[in-house]
């Protein structure tokens, strides 16, 4: 996509349609200064005789333009002006890309004053444009008949009007980072799409060898189930012992600034496909559970959004990879294992397989000596009872690193939220026959498994996302939200040493 940023909507000198903000007092003096007269007369006339009300979200198409660098105007609605803020700017710019995708517009030009107040700053305005407008290309087809015509969509030119040429410099930098973090929430998203026939532990490995060939500042290991049970890993392997697929944990390593710098280390559960094991689930929707590797797939996600910008951080991703399937050779209920940490564990349930994964990759992570440990994972059905698909949750046990991932969340509008992961739940996990039992009891589902890695987790700054609920979306518009891609790349542009 082609992208600039010009002074005045008058001087383009390629054809397209232009794009213009309005509220619902229907007043169009913003676009004044960029349409002549005789096309503003018009415009208000359409707009009387039309249903448009400036709604947010609302859009409305005038195909006379009378202007021979402009095929159409389109308007969206901003809603109420009082009442206009970020939420309701980025609603505005999914209907935005709504129109671009459904009316095949190649060349846009967005009035960007129309959309801007004191309300919405115009740094973030340039990359959540970018993140979405960027993101309209998403077409899952990977396993569609090759023969069928594609659907896929891109705009050939994006062009900001009504920007003064001394900031461009600065909004082209934002404009970039929105690509980036596109392009990573599009990578995430088609490996959680992906059918676990395809997307298999040692697929995400590749995947992640791929990622690593793309830039020099990353180094990827790959470690057989051999070496992590030399490692200890039994609690991981425990998982995958009833699949043909082999087990895999994986390394991303970006080397961003001084190899003195603490990383930050992201940790995803990557379990391709989730029967439950001997515990199985019952069949309905059980075709989604190819979604439970989605905290790997964000890792992956971030990790090649990061290297994209080659942020100065150090960042180090890791998948704990297995898939959970029952047969002669799987984990049974009550059996007992060691974890890498040497503490034992009762595994009651083998469908609470996400936090035996990641409590060895997390023990694991301790080698790098982090600043924080971040994980990733589809835990939990409990957290969608309390948090529905709107928010992740968030349970940790450093007070200001959850402040900095709520601070990235609000930035981004990838919404977390806290639970809490007091003293008093931890008696939850007693075992008369290990250290600690892998399930709770009936309550608190998301706490307590938080309360689970948190035995893990002790000597270091750590928070744990469950995004079992905002993973993926069901019903007409089902498919992976490549969620927490965002949240993850703001929280690192926050920490890296230069934006």
């Amino acid at each position: 996509m082609q992208y600039d940023f010009i002074s005045n909507i008058t001087s383009i000198n390629t054809k397209g349609s232009a794009i213009f903000g309005v509220f619902d007092d229907k007043n169009i003096k913003g676009i004044t200064k960029s349409i002549n007269s005789s096309n503003i007369d018009k415009i208000k006339r359409i707009i009387n005789k039309s249903s448009f009300e400036g709604d947010i979200g609302q859009t409305l198409c005038i195909y006379e333009t009378s202007s021979p660098k402009l095929e159409k105007i389109y308007l969206i609605g901003l809603g109420k002006k009082n009442e206009y803020c970020e939420k309701k700017f980025i609603k505005a710019i999914i209907s935005l890309c709504k129109v671009c995708k459904n009316e095949n517009l190649k060349n846009v030009y967005l009035e960007t004053n129309t959309l801007i107040n004191n309300k919405v700053k115009l740094n973030w305005a340039i990359r959540n444009i970018s993140i979405h407008v960027h993101g309209i290309s998403y077409n899952y087809d990977e396993t569609k008949n090759k023969t069928k015509s594609k659907t896929n969509y891109e705009i050939n030119k994006f062009i900001f009007t009504s920007i003064n040429k001394s900031s461009n410099k600065n909004l082209k930098k934002y404009f970039l980072q929105g690509k980036a973090i596109a392009n990573g929430i599009k990578f995430a998203k088609k490996l959680g799409d992906l059918p676990s026939n395809i997307c298999t532990p040692t697929y995400l490995a590749k995947s992640a060898t791929s990622l690593g060939k793309t830039n020099k500042k990353l180094n990827i290991k790959i470690h057989s189930e051999k070496e992590m049970k030399l490692m200890g890993m039994n609690c991981l392997l425990s998982v995958g012992k009833g699949s043909h697929e082999p087990s895999k944990l994986i390394t991303i390593k970006y080397s961003g600034t001084n190899s003195k710098d603490k990383p930050i280390v992201l940790v995803g559960k990557g379990i391709t496909f989730d029967t439950g094991g001997i515990s199985i689930k019952p069949s309905n929707s059980m075709d989604e559970m190819k979604y439970d590797m989605c905290g790997a797939a964000s890792v992956l996600g971030t990790m090649k959004t990061i290297s994209e910008l080659n942020l100065k951080i150090n960042v180090v991703g890791i998948i704990a990879a297995a898939e959970n399937m029952p047969s002669g050779s799987a984990t049974n209920p009550g059996d007992v294992v060691t974890t890498m940490s040497k503490q034992t564990v009762e595994i009651l349930n083998t469908d609470a397989e996400g936090r035996l994964v990641l409590c060895d990759a997390l023990t694991y992570a301790a080698k790098f000596k982090p600043k924080h440990i971040i994980d990733i994972a589809t835990l939990t059905g409990a957290v969608l009872v309390a948090l529905g698909k709107v928010a992740s949750g968030v349970l940790s046990n450093d007070e200001k690193l959850t402040k900095k991932l709520i601070n990235s969340s609000m930035i981004s509008h990838d919404y977390i939220w806290e639970l809490p992961l007091w003293e008093e739940f931890q008696s939850e996990l007693d075992s008369n026959f290990a250290d600690i039992a892998n399930i709770g009891k009936r309550y608190a589902g998301t706490i307590t498994a938080a309360c689970f890695l948190s035995r893990f987790t002790e000597d270091y700054s750590w928070a744990h996302l469950d995004i079992a609920g905002t993973a993926w979306n069901e019903g007409e518009n089902k498919g992976a939200t490549g969620r927490p891609v965002s949240l993850l790349t703001h929280f690192l542009l926050e920490n890296a040493k230069s934006l």
